[in-house]
């Protein structure tokens, strides 16, 4: 998603779950946040580097995609970004490092996107924040996932956006080009997308880079086959999901705040959004790269106060002027002790299916181990009883599909 959805409609989101406008206004840049929270601006403001939530192009550019730089890209991207939606999922006939890529697939109303907004209650609305960013994320980017992979993420000629006519749909062939300097043409389906890379673990194919921005406009319908599906074809409809992310992410809030019982997947609190229904959905359905003005109208309206537009900087003075020992006190502050937190249970939680691509959190305090040496030992292991490295074999799956 982009910041339209991630700061002006999470700002209507905890507007309605009951939050006060300066809470939803908190609520709003934290969840932005995670889309700007690199390694470069934690520098720039002398925090921690593992608080990092996203990356930069060029900082991804420079990564290292050996075993150890991949699991800190999966860390980020996989915590963040694309929840995984089954840690379990069963895929029959393929290799344990392709069936791990398979289990990273993003979703909504998995397992750990409860535990993700169980992590957030009594927290400050900082975790909030992060938690709606992250439940919004499941919807727009599921069926990729957080780590580099061809198999799981590439793109190819059968994709074609869906088009309401009648009683059913138009069809019309995407086309996706690498040509960032110009924008994405609405009119004639075409997305700028990442360039293609053969290699399975090429930084080009992590998330949904092959479909460039295309899951994260809210109007758009699609099919296509991807080369995980075993040739079952997947239809998104956005249109529907934006709507089950936005009353969500209500219920989700409403959970947090302590006004309903625990969070539930699977439930969507529609009767909160029902004097505004046609409203939401024109805002959603509407064809247009940013809808950012649309629902800042909608916010204002909703609450009678002025949204301030998304600042990056807005609170780094408050971070860089106080003492060390005060700095946990202040916004950003807050925000860091979360983005760890939420980091820390994802990656945990990954690590306990016997599933290291993204390492884990804690040493070994029986082995003395890292997870970087305990998963470069995996993958000696792995190779010395095949003879192939974790890339051809997930290059043969790959050839078998």
């Amino acid at each position: 998603m982009q910041e339209d959805f991630h700061y002006y409609a999470t700002y209507c989101a905890a507007y309605i779950a009951g939050y006060s406008h300066e809470e939803s206004l908190d609520i709003a840049y934290s969840a932005q946040f995670v889309d700007v929270c690199s390694r470069t601006l934690l520098a720039k403001i002398k925090g921690p580097s593992d608080a990092a939530t996203t990356q930069l192009q060029l900082e991804l550019m420079d990564a290292r995609t050996d075993r150890v730089g991949l699991q800190d890209i999966t860390r980020i991207w996989s915590s963040f970004h694309f929840l995984p939606r089954d840690l379990n999922a069963v895929r029959e006939k393929c290799t344990k490092g392709y069936r791990n890529k398979y289990r990273l697939i993003c979703g909504p109303n998995g397992e750990l996107v409860k535990k993700t907004v169980d992590l957030a209650k009594d927290k400050p609305v900082q975790s909030v924040g992060i938690a709606m960013h992250v439940l919004a994320d499941t919807w727009a980017h599921a069926n990729f996932a957080g780590t580099p992979s061809l198999v799981i993420n590439n793109t190819n000629y059968l994709f074609y956006e869906l088009f309401p006519e009648g009683d059913g749909y138009r069809e019309q062939q995407i086309r996706f080009r690498h040509s960032t300097s110009v924008p994405d043409d609405l009119e004639n389906s075409i997305y700028t997308n990442s360039l293609y890379q053969s290699s399975e673990n090429s930084i080009m194919n992590l998330g949904h880079g092959r479909a460039g921005h295309l899951p994260d406009y809210s109007f758009v319908r699609y099919r296509y086959l991807p080369a995980w599906g075993e040739y079952e074809e997947i239809i998104k409809d956005n249109p529907r999901d934006y709507i089950n992310a936005f009353t969500q992410m209500i219920h989700a809030m409403k959970c947090i705040r302590g006004v309903k019982g625990p969070f539930e997947t699977e439930t969507y609190d529609m009767e909160a959004i029902e004097p505004w229904l046609d409203r939401i959905k024109g805002i959603i359905g509407k064809r247009q790269i940013l809808a950012s003005d649309d629902w800042k109208a909608f916010g204002e309206e909703l609450s009678g106060q002025s949204i301030e537009d998304f600042e990056i900087d807005r609170y780094f003075n408050e971070y860089t002027s106080v003492l060390k020992e005060r700095k946990d006190d202040t916004f950003i502050g807050k925000f860091i002790l979360g983005a760890l937190a939420h980091k820390g249970m994802v990656i945990n939680e990954i690590f306990k299916t016997g599933n290291k691509l993204a390492g884990v959190v804690k040493q070994n305090s029986v082995t003395g181990k890292t997870a970087e040496d305990e998963q470069q030992e995996d993958v000696a292991e792995q190779s010395s009883v095949t003879g192939k490295t974790a890339e051809d074999e997930l290059k043969e799956e790959a050839a078998e599909q």
